[in-house]
Order: structure tokens, then C-alpha cells, then sequence
């Protein structure tokens, strides 16, 4: 290991053995780092908390604290953070509650950038990007390769689907469909995240198929059940589309609209 001798790394922590942590930076008991991480100056990390494998953490970060919730009284809580993750400065991410089954989840090569704050019982995908100072309240979701610009706040229990897009200041109080772009305070439905399917290689027949969903959702004039069962029965051979249909039918806070 590569550790600054003016950090505290408590003995019970478990570090690879080419772990670097900078100077200043304090890392807990029942913290466990996985190899080629790099730690940065004046970092925070409490545990229970596990972090993958290359991951790189900027200075001031506090990395599994304990939850923003009075409901909180020192129960069993952790943190899980996967692989290649970005993590920039003053970057805060707590541990799970009780009520929301003890756990927040942070996937793989995730981009986070400074001063984001991912609250307790959070499950972030993989591939994702938050824009400076974007928020998660407890207990949202949000699915791979979704994209939340500056400042983005979301509501606690809401859902953004996967490949979502969410613009510059948005306000999100309901569920964001995968697939859509929003934007607004309160959030609107802006349509499909063309631009961000293209560059992930999604195909003209794919796309086409998405734009029929897209209306059936949001300029049909049906219900959202409705839509889901119309998405089923005719757009049944193409995979997004019934991704779109089964995020559909699960939302509980309703959709941007």
C-alpha cells in the first residue's frame, strides 16, 4: 500500500496492497478497498463500507456516512460502490436504513462529479453521469447510463430509467421513463435522448420503434396502462421497447409528463 504517513487508516480496515490514500484522509474500521483505487487527500470513509477495484477518489469526499435521517439510530447500515468509478471533490454518499433494506448500491464506471449527493438506500447503476451538484433524496433508482445535468434534484423513491436524460436545474418529483429526455422545475417529459441512443449505438429500427412508444405514452391520449398493454402487443419483438413497458408498469409515483 501506498499511504500517506499523515493519514489514519484504522488497523481493521482491509486495503489491496496497491491501494493509495493521500494525505489527511481518515478511513474507518469495517472499510474494505479493492485494488488499483486511488484515495485522495483529506477523504472521509466510514464503514461498513466496501469499494471495488479502480476506482479514483477526489480530496474532501465523505464516502459512507451515516444517513440524513432522523428515522436513523445506529443500525446495521452499508455502503457498496463497484469498479472504475469516478468520485470528485466533495462528493458525499451515505449508508443505507433499515427501512430501505440497509443498503446503498453504486455500480460500475459511474462518473460523479463535485459536490453530488447520493442519500441513503440509493441504487446507482452503471455507466452513469451526474452533473455537478445534482441530488438524490433516499431511496431513488437510477438505472444505467443515465445522464443527470448540474444541479438536478430528485425527489426521494423516484426512478430514472436507463439512457434517461436529465436537464440542467430539473426538479424530478416523478418517475423518468428510460429512454426520455426531462427538464423543468417541475420536470417535463422533453421527448427520446436521441442524440445520447445514437452515440450508443442504437439502430434506425431501434429508434423507430422507441419514437411509436414515445407517442403511444405521451400523445395518444391513453392512459399509461393503457400505453403499456398497446407497447406489448405491437411493438412485442423489440427488447427496449418492452424495457420501456416493464419500467412503465412498475412505476409507483407516476411519470414526467
Amino acid at each position: 500500500m501506498n499511504v500517506d504517513a499523515r493519514a489514519v487508516v484504522d488497523p481493521a480496515a482491509r486495503l489491496a496492497d496497491d491501494v493509495q490514500v493521500g494525505p489527511f484522509s481518515l478511513i474507518g474500521p469495517d472499510v474494505e478497498i479493492g485494488p488499483g483505487t486511488v484515495i485522495g487527500p483529506h477523504v472521509v470513509i466510514r464503514g461498513p463500507t466496501t469499494i471495488g477495484a479502480n476506482n479514483r477518489i477526489f480530496q474532501f469526499a465523505s464516502i459512507g456516512e451515516i444517513p440524513q435521517d432522523k428515522k436513523f439510530h445506529g443500525e446495521a447500515s452499508r455502503l457498496e460502490i463497484g469498479d472504475g468509478n469516478t468520485i470528485r471533490e466533495f462528493v458525499t454518499i451515505n449508508r443505507g436504513t433499515e427501512e430501505g433494506g440497509g443498503v446503498t448500491r453504486i455500480g460500475h464506471d459511474n462518473w460523479l462529479m463535485a459536490y453530488i449527493h447520493i442519500a441513503h438506500d440509493c441504487r446507482i447503476g452503471d455507466h452513469t453521469i451526474f452533473a455537478n451538484g445534482a441530488s438524490l433524496a433516499g431511496h431513488v433508482v437510477v438505472e444505467d447510463y443515465a445522464i443527470l445535468g448540474g444541479f438536478t434534484l430528485v425527489h426521494q423513491f423516484c426512478q430514472i430509467g436507463a439512457h434517461a436524460f436529465c436537464g440542467m436545474g430539473s426538479a424530478i418529483s416523478k418517475d423518468v421513463p428510460p429512454f426520455v429526455m426531462a427538464d423543468g422545475n417541475p420536470a417535463h417529459a422533453r421527448g427520446l435522448n436521441l442524440e445520447g441512443l445514437k452515440r450508443r449505438g442504437f439502430d434506425k429500427a431501434t429508434l423507430q420503434n422507441l419514437r411509436r412508444a414515445y407517442k403511444l405514452i405521451y400523445r395518444s391520449g391513453l392512459t399509461v396502462r393503457e400505453a403499456v398493454q398497446q407497447i406489448r402487443e405491437t411493438l412485442s419483438d423489440d427488447v427496449h421497447a418492452l424495457q420501456l413497458a416493464d419500467f412503465l408498469s412498475r412505476a409507483e409515483r407516476g411519470i414526467v409528463r
